[in-house]
């Protein structure tokens, strides 16, 4: 307690050098703490379009080799219903409260009869796209119940078409029998992918309608799964792939992250982004810090050689500077907190909306509050600054008490 006191003192009586070095610290964990809120906004609307936007659900099933091998052999690679029967009871005996959707991928050409373009596509029932969909069921882009040929586009391939909601087109592709078929379907809505790279292409259609233009009736290739309560993770995956092999299915199981390459590919990105500021930042504040502490040290020559004659040994000075080094710690971190938490009270109250890139929509600007990010840059910043304290103090406690009162 009493080198906190000690600490306090010493502080305010260079209170000005003592001001500028916490104002150092406060910005610099400002600033970590910042970009650390937006990069935690940014993941959960990435993770909410790739589990509810993109339907990947939170697992995926599909037979071992369906993602090297799938385009190529198909008909290796489907699930008849009897195998989707059996894996429905073995996930639902083990998981419970998780929606279970077949899911089938198909490509093909779609023409609105005097013009033609690619298009991918995933066949799905109505009722399982607006269960996997969440909270964001009431978006535009759903399929309808009860109409068994009605499609939904996204913008830009409708745009590319000229296509509109009731519009006719006809999509043509090769079955899983390496056939042709065709099949003439109704517009019923619209959506944005969010993907510049999907969004010219992209449709859904009901799974039904799907198997029959692939010639693969009451079949999928993936079996996506949906915790309602809980997110899926890799314990359940592990269990889940332990349990299906014991019943006899060699089977493969994604989860959302591996599924969607965007999101690993812009998580990559911030953290590396969060990694480097986070290094500029902690050496600006060990520079602050190490310009400090050898300021004072060398001030306080006469006072450690004051302090040695009369009793305190090496440990106890090196703990003293060490004290103020960490109370302008504490102190810059706090004043950073209240920075952090004004500007981001700022900026969300702003409404600003801004484009990203390779995203057809305008989204807000939000700043969140990551907890673990900040302690994290706290602990290192007085790891840092302790480190950066015991360069000039060891050297003037180990300096003899005769040249330290002699020092002017």
């Amino acid at each position: 307690m009493k080198y906190m006191i000690f600490g306090l003192r010493n502080l305010q009586r260079n209170y000005r050098r003592s001001i500028v070095t916490a104002m150092s610290i406060a910005f610099g964990f400002a600033a970590a703490a910042l970009f650390a809120g937006y990069t935690q906004i940014v993941y959960k609307g990435l993770s909410e379009q790739a589990i509810y936007g993109e339907l990947l659900g939170h697992l995926t099933i599909a037979k071992r080799g369906h993602a090297t091998e799938g385009r190529l052999h198909p008909e290796q690679y489907l699930f008849n219903q009897n195998e989707i029967e059996k894996i429905s009871a073995v996930v639902n005996a083990n998981l419970s409260d998780t929606y279970i959707a077949p899911r089938l991928f198909l490509n093909g050409i779609i023409s609105n009869g005097r013009a033609s373009t690619i298009f991918i596509a995933e066949g799905i029932d109505p009722h399982d796209m607006q269960i996997l969909r969440g909270p964001r069921n009431r978006m535009s882009g759903g399929l309808e119940e009860g109409k068994p040929t009605a499609v939904t586009l996204a913008v830009g391939l409708a745009e590319i078409l000229g296509l509109k909601d009731r519009s006719y087109a006809d999509l043509m592709l090769s079955t899983v029998h390496n056939q042709t078929n065709a099949l003439d379907v109704v517009i019923s809505d619209m959506f944005s992918t969010g993907n510049a790279g999907t969004n010219d292409k992209f449709m859904y259609l009901p799974l039904k309608l799907a198997q029959t233009l692939y010639d693969a009736d009451s079949q999928a290739d993936r079996l996506t799964l949906l915790g309602q309560h809980r997110e899926l993770n890799d314990a359940d995956r592990a269990m889940l792939e332990a349990e299906l092999k014991r019943a006899g299915f060699d089977v493969e199981i994604d989860t959302w992250q591996e599924l969607s390459a965007f999101y690993r590919q812009v998580n990559a990105m911030f953290d590396m982004i969060f990694g480097f500021l986070l290094v500029i930042v902690l050496s600006i504040v060990v520079m602050s810090i190490t310009n400090a502490m050898g300021m004072s040290v060398v001030e306080r020559t006469k006072e450690i050689g004051t302090l040695r004659a009369i009793g305190m040994k090496r440990m106890g000075v090196i703990r003293l500077f060490v004290t103020e080094a960490l109370l302008m710690v504490i102190v810059g971190c706090a004043l950073g907190l209240a920075m952090t938490m004004l500007v981001r009270l700022g900026v969300n109250a702003a409404d600003i909306n801004y484009q990203p890139p390779n995203a057809t929509e305008k989204v807000p600007l939000f700043i969140g509050t990551d907890i673990s990010r900040m302690i994290m840059a706290a602990i290192m910043l007085s790891i840092l600054s302790v480190a950066a304290a015991l360069v000039p103090v060891r050297r003037a406690a180990q300096q003899p008490v005769i040249d330290s009162l002699g020092h002017a």
